[in-house]
């Protein structure tokens, strides 16, 4: 696969998706966003990929915001159409997909860079990352289901006083907001993620697969996410990961499910 705007490698059962502007750290245009849909897709269609780290070129900026030059002019409807799009095509997408994605967060993520990492499964952050959605400074709102996210992660008091000040928080805050996961020095990002990457990889693909689908049902408005996780908990029985982990319990070794 060949890209402009970003950069893939697939090693040890791992995509790493790199967005690749670095001289305009890394911000969001739809060229960038159609690119990533592309290289998710495939991700997820690859029976080699166990697992996606997506993060940005250099070391200012995990991605710092969305292309505001494309949109500047646009009317009601053609906002609401750039939202709808986005959200189809790339958040949306991220965080249903079947196979885990860590977002491995590398200074700034702001505006639709945050809402990408949100829309990541898992969160890492350097120490030197700054987060937020600065958007009501321009007289928008965050359009890539960070109003949503955002709130589902740390509480809807928190999610308000983080967008309507359009401020900023460290990677440490965000710790202790439950925003992300785990921190880490910078030039122990990427390993770091591989470690969780590789623990994935360990385990039952088929079975992962069932459990974010039942994990996100439960953000779902009516949908009944415990009818959900009956379904996809049976489903398991069926496969064939399931014979091999069940067996491997009872023979005392580790199973193999590659």
């Amino acid at each position: 696969m060949e890209f402009k705007n970003i950069l893939v490698e697939i090693s040890n059962n791992i995509s790493y998706i790199t967005v690749n502007r670095p001289n305009q750290l890394n911000a969001l245009n739809s060229k960038t966003i159609t690119e990533l849909n592309i290289a998710i897709n495939y991700s997820e269609k690859s029976d080699e990929v166990r697992c996606i780290i997506l993060t940005g070129a250099g070391e200012k900026a995990f991605v710092a915001g969305a292309d505001i030059k494309e949109f500047a002019g646009f009317n009601t409807k053609q906002g609401e159409n750039l939202a709808r799009e986005g959200q189809e095509m790339l958040f949306d997408l991220l965080d249903n997909c079947t196979k885990p994605t860590i977002a491995a967060i590398n200074g700034f993520a702001l505006g639709g860079g945050l809402e990408l990492a949100m829309s990541c499964h898992i969160r890492v952050a350097s120490t030197n990352a700054k987060m937020g959605l600065p958007e009501v400074s321009l007289g928008v709102i965050p359009g890539y289901g960070g109003t949503q996210r955002l709130a589902n992660l740390i509480g809807k008091g928190k999610a308000l006083e983080l967008i309507s000040t359009a401020g900023m928080i460290s990677a440490d805050e965000a710790l202790k907001w439950g925003l992300v996961n785990n921190t880490c020095e910078q030039e122990e990002l990427i390993s770091f993620c591989e470690k969780i990457a590789f623990k994935i990889c360990r385990n039952s693909a088929k079975a992962i697969s069932s459990a974010i689908k039942s994990v996100n049902a439960g953000f779902i408005d009516g949908v009944d996410g415990y009818e959900v996780e009956k379904k996809e908990f049976g489903k398991c029985f069926g496969t064939d990961e399931f014979i091999e982990g069940t067996t491997a319990f009872l023979e005392k070794r580790k199973a193999n499910f590659n």
